[in-house]
């Protein structure tokens, strides 16, 4: 297990499932800068290392996160730590691999931006969401608001932001923020066998098809590179081994990307 500053966030790897957790609970686990350059270096170091082959990101306590510390808002570093927290939710969203948010309680401010750059997000029944910049007197970053309008669409975007409305966990599954809800006591496991399902599956068909999704979602998709891609994996020793397996009825044993 990798351990930031103290109560920053940690990294444990078992298998081929990489994790990162928030370690702040008693501050309903607020990002503080500190944080943004340890989970940054996490995230570079996971995407060089070709055995994880999928990240959870979750958190200790009740709640997932209150979002950025307001303290530093206010204060001398606020654009440098503000742009570094951005390009962290950038970094998220980007990662080769797939991600998982596991959401374990309130999400608030920029933290959901943390969750919306994953690919999934598992809530707890009783969670809930509150976007509040406009109370705060700020507006918001450019890709933070474009996640919001590509998930969410540009109405409940503007629900969210404009009205600072705390919205609960069946609102949250409704607009699309929540990919499912789970009781708090089932979390964990279902996290893992969300984890556990995708990592048995070809890496290397994972990461080119999340790349085209993205691409596409974002209006950057070129059609004849995708189609080139498409075709070239028909010949390769994955798709051997995936028609094999099906063929066989056994589970299919894929290389690491």
């Amino acid at each position: 297990m990798y351990q930031g500053s103290e109560g920053g966030p940690s990294l444990e790897i078992e298998r081929n499932v990489a994790r990162i957790r928030l370690n702040r609970p008693d501050r309903h686990n607020r990002f503080e800068p500190a944080d943004i350059e340890t989970m940054s270096a996490m995230l570079g170091n996971l995407a060089l290392r070709t055995q994880a082959r999928v990240l959870i990101v979750t958190a200790r306590g009740q709640s997932f996160s209150s979002g950025f510390d307001l303290e530093t808002l206010s204060g001398p570093r606020a654009r440098e730590c503000t742009a570094a927290f951005a390009a962290l939710c950038d970094r998220i969203e980007t990662m080769p691999i797939p991600t998982v948010c596991g959401i374990n309680g309130n999400v608030y401010g920029g933290a959901t931006d943390i969750a919306l750059a994953c690919d999934f997000r598992i809530g707890v029944q009783g969670c809930r969401l509150q976007m509040s910049p406009a109370r705060l007197g700020i507006q918001y970053y450019h890709s933070g608001l474009r996640r919001y309008v590509e998930r969410l669409g540009l109405t409940e975007a503007k629900r969210l932001f404009l009205t600072g409305e705390q919205v609960d966990t069946a609102t949250m599954l409704r607009i699309g923020f929540l990919s499912e809800v789970s009781p708090s006591e089932e979390l964990e496991a279902r996290l893992s066998a969300i984890a556990d399902a995708l990592a048995q599956r070809s890496p290397k068909s994972l990461r080119g098809l999340k790349a085209s999704l993205n691409a596409i979602a974002r209006g950057l998709d070129d059609a004849s590179a995708i189609d080139a891609s498409f075709f070239e994996s028909l010949a390769s020793s994955d798709a051997k081994e995936g028609l094999n397996a099906w063929s066989e009825r056994r589970p299919a044993k894929f290389a690491d990307a």
